[in-house]
């Protein structure tokens, strides 16, 4: 069994030691919280500390111990006995958190958030596997990118695919978060996104551009797609290629599915813990075509989307399988992915 540690356990960190749980090739070691009992880990006290929880120190043990929760040690503690770390840190700690990592010899996974130079590879399950396999840092795209490489992917490897071009409405932060206030405005940012410029990373034969604009919305961003193919498809056609994708989910907007909010309220009627849903929802209705050229708009939701790549990662970077098809079957399986198919 791979040993996994979980190093940030806030948004991101909590889903990913979930993800692990669910993979029976896979054995999560703890968690690491940050120096103050915040409400995520109070949440997991209040759980019954299904998680082994560590600290970056004991500065603030106090605070802990009035609440009664218990701490299996420091975080250089749980790195030492992990094969893997899977980072989860604001953008920058995972950077410095590296050097411990390097230190005890152990690969680590980080999030979107980090910067490019952090990793050996910047990485994508489905899109460039192979390049991960036996690295020791890998670093995952963003949850924008992730699903958007999902379908620009799962077209290159259909019908092959010449540009794209994109426009992200972007929610302004994630729910509960406060730090960017209360808004009542749409902001554009230049042109290119990044995510456009970070496809082309991970998909170089691929020309791309992009406009993201922020909304003061929390529950999932809306991708609109333009793309160029190198054949000429019909949307009967797109959807059969979609349609068969486990990290893909087609939905109507004639059944309920109007955007971000009804994918999200569906995912809390299907029971996922925290509304949570892995897929990247594409919205029948707005498959269209513009002479050669199709469109399609595609839902992310921001804070689950990542988890199936970053148990790819793993599966890469300790090289359980070397074949992508055969990794991301596997991640697809322990998660529950392609079950409505």
């Amino acid at each position: 069994m791979i040993k996994v540690g979980v190093v940030g356990y806030g948004v991101i960190g909590q889903r990913l030691a979930d993800g692990v749980i669910l993979q029976e090739d896979m054995e999560l070691v703890g968690v690491a919280g940050n120096s103050k009992p915040t409400l995520a880990i109070r949440a997991l006290k209040e759980k019954g500390m299904p998680y082994n929880l560590y600290m970056a120190s004991f500065e603030n043990k106090e605070l802990f111990d009035e609440l009664d929760i218990p701490l299996s040690g420091t975080l250089e503690d749980l790195v030492q006995k992990c094969d893997v770390i899977l980072d989860a840190t604001r953008a920058g700690v995972g950077a410095k958190n590296k050097e411990l990592y390097k230190k005890y010899n152990k690969k680590a996974i980080f999030q979107g958030g980090e910067k490019n130079e952090v990793a050996d590879v910047f990485f994508h399950g489905y899109a460039n596997y192979d390049k991960g396999v036996g690295k020791d840092f890998l670093k995952l795209t963003s949850c924008n990118t992730t699903g958007l490489i999902r379908t620009v992917d799962c077209l290159d490897k259909a019908f092959g695919v010449e540009k794209i071009a994109i426009t992200i409405i972007r929610r302004v932060a994630d729910p509960g978060d406060y730090h960017r206030g209360l808004t009542n405005a749409l902001k554009v940012d230049p042109a290119p996104s990044h995510q456009a410029v970070d496809l082309m990373t991970i998909m170089p034969h691929v020309q791309a551009t992009g406009i993201l604009v922020h909304t003061p919305v929390t529950h999932g961003h809306i991708i609109t797609v333009v793309a160029s193919l190198k054949e000429d498809i019909n949307k009967e056609q797109l959807l059969e290629v979609f349609k068969a994708h486990p990290r893909i989910r087609v939905v109507k907007i004639a059944d309920g599915f109007q955007g971000n909010a009804a994918l999200f309220r569906y995912a809390r009627d299907l029971g996922n813990p925290r509304g949570d849903m892995y897929e990247t929802a594409v919205f029948d209705e707005t498959i269209v075509k513009s002479g050669t050229d199709i469109m399609f708009a595609i839902n992310i939701p921001q804070e689950a989307v990542v988890i199936p790549e970053s148990i790819d990662a793993i599966r890469a970077a300790l090289k359980m399988q070397v074949d992508g098809n055969e990794a991301v079957s596997l991640t697809n399986k322990y998660l529950g992915m392609g079950k409505w198919m």
